[in-house]
């Protein structure tokens, strides 16, 4: 047996078969599949022993329980360290088939944790850092619960995190935001053991670790990872804290193999079968590969199942609540929308058509905000520090601070990353429906976390602001101009851009009810004249594209626009019906919506009959889908400048002179 296994434990036979059982597994998965990462499962199957056997609230039979303990696995390429785990525990669809199809296709194994793949996966997790930042959201989430269900929430968030997860700069912003609110049911386990990739992690950092969390308003403790009495004793210390808590686990990646353990060999390739069989001798593990003893898998099997009294003692809490709060916490939870709020909205929509106000779009989601959450009780507003210019924040919002959660406002500070990630934490939770701001040229900062709220299918609504040069003065480091495009590329992502206060309305309304899919709202800094002047109970944006206006004349012209451009593009459509040319004007506020109507409407809207012509301040990808190769598009493709932003549009001939020449040279 290795002399550096687990030195005390109150029963270390138990603990080191039950440990070892994870390193089989994960050992012999990964040399089936000939690919994975066994390195960090075998390193950390001491401290994920402890932690489930001894600390985490969780039940196998209901695996979606609210008031569980999440865990989550931030390094996420070993994800046969939670594989082994759900299979262990007895979740029913982690099955040893499972287990041995290991990243093959279909399988509920991936390569890298997937949530949605199979029950006890909380998050997709596998770039480095994101892991930690949404278990921070999720933290954020529970406290946020409490305050309002104190007697039905009180659970833990604990995380496997990785050197390269502390290395990520999201680290950083999650540890500061997380020390800043205090958020002390927050338990990370550091998996301590000095290797990535590349070799030994001091070829590229050399930081204290203990200094960086402590003055991040962290408590730190530093184990054995191999050492089970140390880490129980850790935990335990943690769970009696006031502040979040770091638990460096030094650790031997690929813990048991003789000749690879401590190496970066280790880390991200199989053993091969010779050094898997020298393991199996270290390890004093002498059964064939995937079999786990019976007496093993039943010490298993009864750390799954003693979360039933947990889950059951929960059920019963929640049925002692006063019918009003058991509605109320059921419909938080489901993520279902208040009945009342449709005709709040439709309401809304009637008014602003009569008053017709020329507001911004940023300005335009401020008032429909203040709708939306007088109705909506569970959505958490917040802004990376411009809450001033994303008009993200409504009278209805109390700040939430480190002494009190019961209000519904986060002030993220400058954390475009961390602020997106915190809020996929909070959708995962379940409880809340999570929006925040920036401008529209910081989704590049917050652009991967965006990306996995789409991986995921959560409803996150990202609040994206001045975008376009129609901001101005800030110039061209601050002016969207690829933006639209790249995200429109992300699949499972709705990007909107309204033109008036009705669109932004209509483009809320739809990003409340996808319940599978973020939403980007794309708003204008500068103010913009309402456009939908007719009331309509419909909501025209439903359909991704539609006919604002007719022409008066046989349409032989139809000009596409979106945003701030759709009063452009009514404008020259007034010009060329002047000059006895035909022309219609279509609005497209979501090219995602539009993708998914049928043939007919599509033909109906586009009219490949007519010539076509497309604007927006934004560059031309994409755009032919709408005007065909023969048609022309009014647009930037190149970066902008600084300047008033009526010069700006000026400069870069996005007008609507400029549509109308373009028509007429198509005729």
């Amino acid at each position: 047996m290795n002399t550096n296994g687990p030195k005390s434990s109150p029963n270390p036979t138990q603990h080191n078969d039950m440990a070892n059982a994870i390193r089989a597994l994960s050992m012999d998965a990964v040399q089936a599949a000939n690919s994975g990462h066994p390195g960090m499962p075998m390193g950390m199957a001491d401290v994920a022993t402890v932690l489930f056997s001894k600390f985490l609230k969780f039940d196998p039979a209901k695996p979606d329980w609210p008031d569980r303990d999440r865990f989550v696995l931030s390094a996420g390429h070993g994800s046969m360290l939670l594989y082994s785990l759900l299979y262990l525990t007895g979740y029913k669809d982690m099955t040893l088939d499972e287990i041995k199809n290991f990243r093959q296709l279909g399988a509920k194994t991936a390569g890298h944790p997937e949530f949605g793949h199979a029950s006890g996966i909380e998050t997709t997790t596998g770039p480095l850092g994101q892991g930690l930042a949404m278990s921070v959201g999720m933290a954020l989430a529970e406290r946020l619960q409490a305050a309002r269900f104190k007697d039905v929430v009180d659970h833990y968030t604990y995380v496997i995190a990785g050197d390269g997860c502390l290395m990520e700069g999201i680290s950083q912003e999650a540890i500061s935001f997380a020390g800043h609110l205090k958020l002390n049911k927050l338990i990370v386990l550091w998996d301590d053991n000095s290797i990535s990739i590349d070799g030994a992690t001091n070829l590229a950092v050399s930081e204290n670790q203990e200094r960086r969390f402590e003055a991040a308003g962290w408590d730190f403790h530093a184990v054995d990872g191999h050492n089970a009495e140390q880490i129980e004793k850790a935990i335990h210390l943690a769970r009696e804290s006031d502040k979040p808590t770091l638990i460096a686990c030094r650790t031997t990646i690929g813990f048991g193999a003789p000749n690879k353990q401590g190496t970066s060999g280790v880390h991200g390739s199989p053993l091969g079968d010779e050094e898997i069989a020298l393991a199996r001798k270290e390890l004093g593990w002498p059964y064939p590969p995937f079999e786990i003893p019976t007496a093993i898998l039943d010490k298993w099997r009864t750390v799954g199942t003693k979360g039933a009294r947990h889950s059951v003692a929960w059920e019963n809490a929640l049925d002692a609540l006063p019918a009003d709060q058991q509605a109320d916490f059921k419909a938080a939870v489901s993520g279902s929308l208040p009945a009342d709020l449709e005709d709040a909205i439709l309401e809304y929509k009637r008014r602003i058509s009569e008053e017709a106000p020329n507001w911004a779009t940023r300005k335009s989601s401020q008032e429909a905000l203040k709708v939306i959450n007088d109705h909506l009780p569970t959505t958490i507003g917040g802004s990376a520090d411009l809450t001033g210019s994303n008009l993200t924040l409504t009278p209805q919002m109390q700040p939430v601070s480190a002494d009190d959660f019961s209000g519904r406002y986060v002030y993220y500070g400058v954390r475009e990353f961390g602020m997106a990630a915190f809020m996929n934490g909070m959708a995962l939770h379940r409880g809340f429906i999570p929006y925040g701001g920036t401008f529209m040229v910081f989704t590049d900062y917050a652009r991967p976390a965006i990306r996995l709220s789409a991986l995921m299918e959560q409803r996150v609504i990202y609040v994206m602001t001045h975008d376009s040069i129609g901001l101005g003065e800030d110039g061209p480091t601050h002016q969207p101009v690829e933006h639209l495009a790249s995200l429109r590329a992300m699949p499972n992502a709705n990007v909107f851009r309204p033109a008036d206060a009705i669109e932004t309305m209509e483009c809320w309304q739809l990003a409340l009810q996808a319940k599978s899919t973020p939403s980007i709202l794309s708003l204008s800094r500068q103010n913009l004249d309402l456009v939908r002047k007719t009331h309509t109970a419909d909501n025209l944006c439903a359909r991704g594209a539609y006919e604002l206006s007719a022409a008066n004349l046989e349409a032989q012209v139809t000009l596409f626009a979106t945003g701030s451009e759709v009063g452009l593009a009514l404008t020259a459509q007034k010009k060329l019906e002047n000059d006895g040319i035909g022309t219609r004007v279509v609005s497209v506020p979501c090219w995602e919506l539009f993708e998914k109507q049928d043939a007919a409407y599509k033909k109906e809207t586009i009219r490949p009959d007519t010539v076509r012509i497309a604007i927006e301040a934004g560059c031309s990808m994409g755009w032919e889908r709408f005007t065909g190769e023969a048609g022309g598009f009014v647009g930037i493709d190149s970066f902008g400048a600084s300047a008033p932003a009526g010069e700006l549009y000026t400069h870069f001939g996005i007008t609507a002179e400029a549509l109308v020449a373009a028509a007429k040279k198509r005729l």
